[in-house]
């Protein structure tokens, strides 16, 4: 990807970011649900909050405007920046609504860095002082996306293991989440097939294959869902950049889940 540079966050913060990125936008690009936020700053001096997605959806700027950002793990920055997900849902909101005056602090310092480097090291750095006030994810939130990124468990089962009603699940997770913790399935599967399609020992499995690994029903099912998330068919969603969107990273877990209560 020529416009678009995924980079490696340091080992202290992979628990909390998938990566930072640079990018210089080249007209219209499609992006899809990750269960992610990132916080980005805009070529206008704007740092803008992007919320959890839904279904994918295009991304329209004049070609060659620049922008950096870092990527939280589903379920790690409402607790940072004190606002439920689901608030943030499918919308695009300034970090100073969220921080307050020291946000346009920020937002000034970035854009006067010279270098998109500089500026994502900044991102990067009022990342870290956000995490260091807080006590880090809810242990649910962090079980629910560990247990989910490895095995589509039905909601029924979550709870249970989770010691929580599902009415009480339900409600945790649209506040960490956005959405319901069904919905955080059917993304996390998605992104748990495209990891196991980068895998080169995998490479001979074919779309039925990697569909059945990656927890689908059967390739029918994968069908399904990737025209629902992503807007396309699973051949063309793996032809896309989409799956080099983390870099080397990834948001999900590959490895069978163990079974186990959360904290």
């Amino acid at each position: 990807m020529s416009w678009y540079r995924p980079v490696a966050v340091a080992p202290e913060l992979r628990d909390a970011l998938v990566c930072g990125w640079s990018a210089q936008v080249d007209g219209v690009e499609l992006l899809v649900p990750d269960g992610c936020i990132d916080v980005m700053w805009l070529a206008d001096g704007r740092v803008i909050v992007c919320g959890p997605e839904t279904a994918a959806w295009p991304v329209t700027t004049p070609s060659g405007t620049e922008a950096v950002g870092v990527r939280f793990r589903p379920g790690v920055a409402p607790g940072l920046l004190g606002t439920p997900a689901h608030v943030l849902l499918d919308t695009r909101v300034g970090l100073d609504d969220l921080l307050g005056p020291g946000a346009k602090e920020l937002a000034g310092r970035v854009t006067d860095a010279g270098t998109a480097h500089a500026r994502l090291a900044l991102l990067t750095a009022a990342a870290r002082s956000w995490l260091a006030e807080t006590d880090g994810p809810d242990p649910l939130v962090s079980w629910t996306v560990r247990v989910l990124s490895r095995r589509s468990s039905s909601i029924a089962e979550l709870a249970d293991a989770a010691g929580l009603t599902d009415r009480q699940l339900q409600r945790r997770s649209r506040a960490a989440f956005g959405y319901p913790p069904s919905m955080l399935r059917v993304i996390l599967r998605l992104q748990r097939f495209m990891a196991l399609a980068r895998s080169p020992g995998n490479a001979a499995l074919g779309l039925a294959g990697l569909a059945v690994l990656a927890g689908y029903s059967d390739q029918a099912h994968l069908s399904h869902d990737c025209r629902r998330i992503a807007s396309c068919t699973p051949s063309e969603l793996l032809q896309s950049q989409v799956p080099d969107w983390h870099g080397p990273g990834s948001v999900v877990d590959e490895a069978p889940a163990p079974a186990g209560r959360a904290a």
